[in-house]
């Protein structure tokens, strides 16, 4: 996919990889792709439900899903591109190729569309999330040519330990019901992360434990960024969490958007904090071809931040704009339906490569 650079390029005396927190105002950032989508492989050791019949794992996802959600990622790009953000778009890699190490195969990939998932930034450092999903053991490779690219301008490059994602890794549902063994469904085997179970205001990072990450992967992270950064966990009442970015969303300097219904309390970190409870979500769960998508409703939550004040939110969560209007924001309202068929929605389809701001403490 060709890269089309504009005038938001950074300056020989900036760095081209910045970015700290969620709300800085916006410079460049990587927006995925759903093209070569295919459906989850199946059988999947993380994956615990789906409406998805096995018959249909690995089958390329048709353009009647495609073809409207690439309109729509469209619309949100031109209005970044409008506001002077430098729009880059990942490689297309082969989605179809069986995945293979010598302790797994998977029958393929799943898509390149949400580049938050396994890569976090911080700072000028870009570092590659030790993800235990095995169909997505190799996709970051589709970011690869733009990591060499921001590399070779200065930028700080880092991958985290690669899984093996070998059996041991995973606890099977057959296990947990057997034994009555509470958990997540991986073990403590090896790291495992994945870089959207953590969010970012400066100093502070916040983080869940869940279904792709586990305390291994937390204290990996927590000693490879040092003693300059600190890293709390949100607890959870979710039984199957997946991604923070649904249950604990930094807005601004001292405030959160979280989630009513799985937040148990915030850090006490956030205690002087405006916290911001989410509506409901408006609608109900995707169905196309009569196939249930499991993503949560909570997707709702999943906004962009443009700067301090403007966010990206999704148009049919009309009570979630309105309250972000009385919270001081400005909504700009999008048709954001399509891209949760994938498994995300604003904040999960972008990367923040660099936003205008500095390294501060907001505890």
């Amino acid at each position: 996919m060709s890269q089309q650079p504009n005038s938001a390029a950074a300056s020989p005396t900036r760095p081209v990889v910045n970015s700290w927190n969620e709300w800085d105002p916006l410079e460049e950032v990587i927006v995925g792709t759903p093209l070569g989508a295919r459906i989850p492989p199946r059988p999947d050791p993380i994956q615990r439900r789906t409406g998805i019949p096995a018959a249909y794992s690995g089958v390329v996802i048709p353009s009647g899903i495609i073809d409207p959600l690439q309109q729509q990622l469209a619309e949100f790009i031109h209005i970044l591109e409008a506001e002077g953000v430098r729009v880059r778009q990942p490689d297309l890699i082969d989605l179809g190729a069986y995945v293979s190490t010598p302790n797994f195969t998977s029958q393929s990939g799943y898509n390149i569309m949400n580049p938050r998932d396994l890569v976090l930034v911080v700072g000028d450092e870009i570092i590659e999330a030790p993800t235990p999903s095995r169909e997505r053991h190799f996709e970051v490779l589709a970011y690869r040519s733009l990591f060499k690219e921001y590399f070779l301008q200065g930028a700080r490059w880092t991958a985290a330990p690669k899984p093996s994602c070998a059996d041991e890794l995973y606890l099977s549902e057959h296990h947990r019901r057997a034994y009555n063994i509470p958990g997540y469904a991986i073990t403590e085997f090896e790291p495992a992360f994945d870089a959207a179970d953590f969010v970012r205001c400066g100093r502070d990072l916040f983080c869940q434990r869940g279904d792709r990450t586990n305390r291994f992967g937390i204290e990996w992270l927590r000693r490879h960024l040092g003693d300059e950064f600190r890293i709390h966990e949100v607890e959870t009442r979710c039984p199957n969490p997946v991604h923070i970015d649904t249950t604990f969303v930094p807005l601004g300097p001292g405030k959160v958007l979280i989630n009513p219904e799985w937040v148990v309390k915030v850090p006490e970190v956030c205690k002087n904090w405006d916290i911001l409870e989410a509506p409901r979500p408006n609608g109900g769960v995707q169905e196309i071809g009569g196939v249930r998508w499991d993503t949560s409703g909570w997707i709702s939550m999943n906004v962009f931040l443009l700067d301090e004040k403007r966010v990206f939110v999704e148009r049919e969560q009309v009570d979630l704009i309105r309250k972000l209007k009385d919270w001081g924001f400005s909504p700009i309202p999008l048709p954001f339906n399509f891209p949760p068929l994938l498994g995300g929605s604003f904040h999960c389809v972008t990367l923040d490569i660099r936003r205008r701001g500095t390294l501060r403490s907001y505890v």
